[in-house]
């Protein structure tokens, strides 16, 4: 879809897919590995704050910035074709020249470096409006600017307060570029998973909050969008946070178009973030609405017990996060010990229940079995109206209840 064009000194710099993860996707210890097809959990979000990986990707970053004038003469001379190949896109966003966007980032400076992934890197910058964005500049493989055109012509077309803003893209360069809402608090991830010593983790009333404003996210895509969108790649490094921790989606690059005219599934190549991934679309291709479903009920027992998808440093039996969790769904005794210790019996045990039960009918094998995204809504809302006031001398057990 992309003519082969000549490189500049920048886009030579660039690491391949599989290279130094951002920030707000690394996961201390044993990750979860992404699939062949795809690798997925190297996309960086576009507006995270985090720099943790920005050490191990600095030499690549201050060789990106360092293109001149000739280099950005030879990206002018290929305008008239990429600007060809993308004509028949109907992208409803702001177009931005790639001068705008290099003195918007200062010429692509390791001071604003957010992140990286196997798609894009992703750079902070200030428009001459003052308006603070994150710009997505996508690597140089060919496959990749496929992304590219999945992400701004889904993004284009929708608008929800759950979803991440898509402002504009360029096409002014020899690779494209998109432009997002800035998102200072970075990813759910972020506030999640790997917390330094002297960060107070996620209280049980943000964590509903977070939980119900995903699912709002996830709730349009499936029923209200036209047509109805498959995410595909739900998890936290893609759950941006604004705000008082108000969640948006973000990364729309593997999304697709849910079935139509009475079809009950569509056909693909298994791409997505093991761990996540539906069982059935894993072993058949056949990807669905439900799929989502089964990827939210992942997240959502993240978010309920503070720990990862999959995760090496833990006991064997307990390395798989749904692997461990599921035998104890079946035992409401043994719910105690599902709560993020770190929480340390903050939360209304009541709604645990429930938020567990929730959780446990969106992983369920059956993918038929899932409830619809919309009754997740109404469930987790009616949970987290139950707000929780917390009980600072309040003593915490997490022994089995008889």
């Amino acid at each position: 879809m992309i003519a082969n064009r000549r490189a500049s000194k920048w886009e030579d710099s660039q690491p391949e897919a599989g290279g130094t993860r951002s920030s707000a996707s690394r996961i201390a210890g044993r990750r979860p590995t992404d699939m062949d097809e795809l690798p997925s959990n190297t996309s960086a979000p576009p507006p995270t704050d985090s720099g943790g990986s920005r050490e191990a990707s600095m030499s690549n970053i201050a060789a990106a910035s360092a293109f001149t004038v000739a280099d950005r003469r030879k990206m002018r001379n290929n305008v008239e074709i990429s600007q060809e190949s993308y004509a028949p896109l109907n992208i409803s966003s702001r177009t931005f020249a790639f001068d705008e966007l290099a003195a918007a980032t200062r010429n692509l400076s390791p001071e604003c470096f957010l992140g990286e992934g196997g798609f894009a890197c992703v750079y902070k910058g200030c428009l001459q409006d003052g308006q603070v964005v994150a710009v997505k500049l996508m690597h140089k493989n060919g496959s990749r600017h496929r992304q590219f055109i999945v992400e701004a012509l889904m993004l284009s077309h929708l608008d929800h307060p759950n979803l991440v803003n898509l402002i504009g893209y360029c096409l002014d360069s020899d690779r494209p570029l998109l432009v997002y809402e800035y998102m200072p608090l970075g990813s759910l991830e972020d506030h999640l998973h790997d917390l330094p010593l002297d960060r107070e983790p996620l209280d049980w009333n943000t964590r509903m909050k977070i939980a119900v404003g995903a699912a709002k996210g996830l709730e349009y895509l499936h029923d209200e969008a036209n047509p109805p969108v498959i995410y595909r790649d739900f998890k936290p490094s893609n759950i941006l946070l604004v705000g008082e921790y108000h969640p948006k989606l973000s990364d729309f690059g593997l999304a697709k178009h849910a079935p139509t005219g009475g079809k009950s599934h569509v056909t693909t190549n298994i791409r997505g973030t093991a761990g996540f991934c539906a069982p059935e679309y894993v072993m058949s291709g056949h990807l669905t609405k439900k799929s989502d479903i089964y990827s939210f009920g992942v997240v959502f027992l993240e978010l309920i017990t503070g720990r990862k998808v999959v995760d090496s440093t833990r006991p064997p039996g307990e390395q798989n996060l749904v692997e461990w969790a599921k035998p104890l769904f079946g035992d409401r005794r043994k719910f105690i010990k599902l709560a993020d210790p770190r929480l340390r019996g903050q939360f209304p045990e009541g709604v645990l229940y429930g938020a567990l039960a929730v959780a446990a009918m969106c992983l369920q094998g059956d993918a038929a079995a899932r409830p619809p995204i919309g009754d997740v809504v109404i469930a987790l809302s009616l949970l987290a109206d139950k707000a929780y006031n917390p009980n600072p001398n309040a003593k915490y057990d997490t022994r089995v209840k008889e």
